[in-house]
């Protein structure tokens, strides 16, 4: 098997951020954060990589990712739209946000379009429930979110 300059420089990065934290207590949060921040995801040759390094098992690191949904194991859009499906934004009309998404994009929540565009993620709190139902888009909350509100700003990340 050969090894690519991709993953040599993706070992490094894991390696380096392993070693920035290694002496912390209980580092694998903190330290898949940092590979994700890094790299955009969290890659399958990670888990491995990371198992090794910090004496785990594959099957631990494999839960902590597969557990919270912060982690991305493929790349992320370029455009990533967070839909809140906690409680107080499912009652004011979360469900209608997340099928005009599926209808204007023709994908479901986790999956990015086809030409890498637009990410729809669901999320479960985006700490602005008195202005329900609300959606993140690339960091920024916006809240009151209307269907269409929504289809207009999902316009403007495609043609971005």
């Amino acid at each position: 098997m050969t090894t690519s300059v991709r993953d040599v420089s993706t070992e490094a990065a894991i390696s380096a951020i392993v070693a920035a934290r290694r002496g912390r207590r209980g580092p694998l949060l903190e330290i898949l954060h940092a590979v994700q921040a890094e790299l955009g995801h969290v890659p399958e040759e990670a888990i491995a990589q990371l198992a090794r390094e910090l004496n785990l098992s594959r099957a631990d690191v494999h839960g902590v990712v597969s557990f919270y949904h912060d982690f991305r194991r493929e790349p992320a859009g370029r455009t990533t739209v967070r839909i809140c499906r906690a409680e107080a934004c499912q009652a004011l009309g979360a469900d209608a946000l997340v099928t005009r998404a599926g209808e204007r994009l023709g994908i479901p929540p986790g999956d990015t379009t086809a030409d890498g565009a637009v990410t729809v993620e669901q999320v479960f709190c985006l700490g602005n429930c008195a202005l329900g139902p609300s959606v993140q888009i690339d960091g920024k909350v916006h809240g009151r979110m209307s269907p269409d509100r929504l289809h207009a700003l999902l316009d403007e990340a495609v043609s971005s």
